[in-house]
C-alpha cells in the first residue's frame, strides 16, 4: 500500500512539474493574443471589413484576391461571425471569389490565434502565416476560375451580424470582448496543456517521432488527426509544440494546423449551411490536397 502511494505521488510531482513548465512556456503568448485579439476586435473589426468594400469598389480583379485574403487573417472573428458578415457583403454585390480568399483565411488564423502562434518559435509562426494566407488565395483563385458565371454562396438564410460590442463605454466594451475571449478560449487551453502533459510523460518521443517522420504517410497521419483532435487554436499550440519537440516535422505540423481549423466541427456546421452538399464536399477535398501539399512543400524546404 505505502509502495502504490509513493508510486502516486511521485507521479503527480512529475506532472504538476512539467504542468508547470509548460504553462510558464505558453501562457503569455495566450494571454497576449487575448488582449491584441479583443483590441482588433473592438477598434479594427468594422475597418477591416469595410475595407472589402473598398477592395471591390477599385475593381482590381484578380489581384484583389489578395488582400482579401490578408483582411480574413487579420478579422477576429470565429466562422459563425464571419459568415454572417459575408452574407451581408455578397447582399451588397461584394465577389464570390474575394469572399472565399476572405473566409478560408478566417477559418484558418485570426490575430489571436497568431499571436498563441509565435511559442512554436519564428519559423512555424511564418510557415503559418504563408500557408494560410496562400491557401486563401488558392481558394479565391479557384472560385474565381470554375464558378465565374455562378454563385458558389448561398447566404439566404443568414443576416447580418450585430455583435456583442455594443457597450458606449469603450473601455468597458474591450474589457468585456477579452473577458469572452478568456472564457471561449480558456477552458481549451487547459486542456490542450493538460494532454501534451500527458504526451511529454507517457508517449514514447523515438516512437511518436518515426510515425510522422514516414514520409507522405507522416503527413496523412497529421492531417488525419487534424480532424478529431482540433479543439480550439490555444488547445492545440501546447500539443504540436510538444510534437515537434517529439519529432513531427515542420511538414506534418503545417498539415495539422490547415485540416484542424477547417474541418473543426463547428465550422463545418456553419460551412455546409452555405454552402450545400455538392459545394461541402469540394470545400473539403480541397482543404485535404493543400494541407498535403502544403505540408510536402514544407519537408521540401525545410529539410532537403
Amino acid at each position: 500500500m505505502n509502495s502504490l502511494m509513493e508510486i502516486i505521488q511521485r507521479e503527480a510531482v512529475y506532472l504538476w512539474y512539467y504542468f508547470d513548465l509548460q504553462l510558464r512556456q505558453i501562457l503569455p503568448y495566450w494571454a497576449l493574443g487575448i488582449v491584441i485579439g479583443s483590441v482588433v476586435s473592438v477598434f479594427g473589426k468594422e475597418k477591416i471589413h469595410r475595407l472589402l468594400t473598398v477592395i471591390q469598389d477599385k475593381h482590381l480583379g484578380i489581384i484583389g484576391i489578395i488582400p482579401a485574403s490578408l483582411l480574413g487573417i487579420a478579422s477576429p472573428l470565429c466562422m459563425y461571425g464571419t459568415i454572417p458578415i459575408a452574407a451581408s457583403f455578397s447582399q451588397k454585390g461584394l465577389r464570390d471569389d474575394y469572399l472565399a480568399a476572405f473566409m478560408m483565411s478566417s477559418v484558418l488564423l485570426n490575430p489571436q490565434l497568431l499571436i498563441y502562434s509565435a511559442a512554436l518559435g519564428p519559423t512555424m509562426l511564418t510557415i503559418r502565416f504563408v500557408s494560410c494566407f496562400l491557401c486563401g488565395i488558392a481558394a479565391g483563385v479557384l472560385i474565381r476560375i470554375f464558378y465565374k458565371e455562378n454563385s458558389f454562396f448561398n447566404f439566404s438564410k443568414f443576416e447580418e451580424h450585430t455583435g456583442h460590442d455594443t457597450d458606449p463605454n469603450m473601455l468597458m466594451r474591450l474589457l468585456k470582448n477579452i473577458g469572452r475571449n478568456i472564457k471561449a478560449t480558456g477552458p481549451w487551453f487547459l486542456v490542450g496543456i493538460i494532454l501534451s502533459v500527458l504526451f511529454q510523460r507517457y508517449v514514447p518521443a523515438q516512437s511518436f517521432a518515426s510515425l510522422f517522420n514516414n514520409e507522405g504517410f507522416g503527413l496523412l497521419m497529421a492531417a488525419t488527426i487534424g480532424v478529431p483532435l482540433y479543439m480550439c487554436g490555444g488547445g492545440t499550440i501546447p500539443l504540436l509544440q510538444q510534437w515537434l519537440a517529439g519529432g513531427m516535422s515542420m511538414g506534418a505540423a503545417t498539415s495539422f494546423m490547415i485540416t484542424g481549423p477547417s474541418t473543426k466541427i463547428t465550422n463545418l456546421g456553419a460551412l455546409k449551411s452555405v454552402l450545400g452538399v455538392k459545394h461541402f464536399v469540394l470545400y473539403l477535398v480541397f482543404v485535404i490536397i493543400f494541407s498535403l501539399l502544403s505540408g510536402a512543400v514544407v519537408d521540401l524546404i525545410i529539410y532537403v
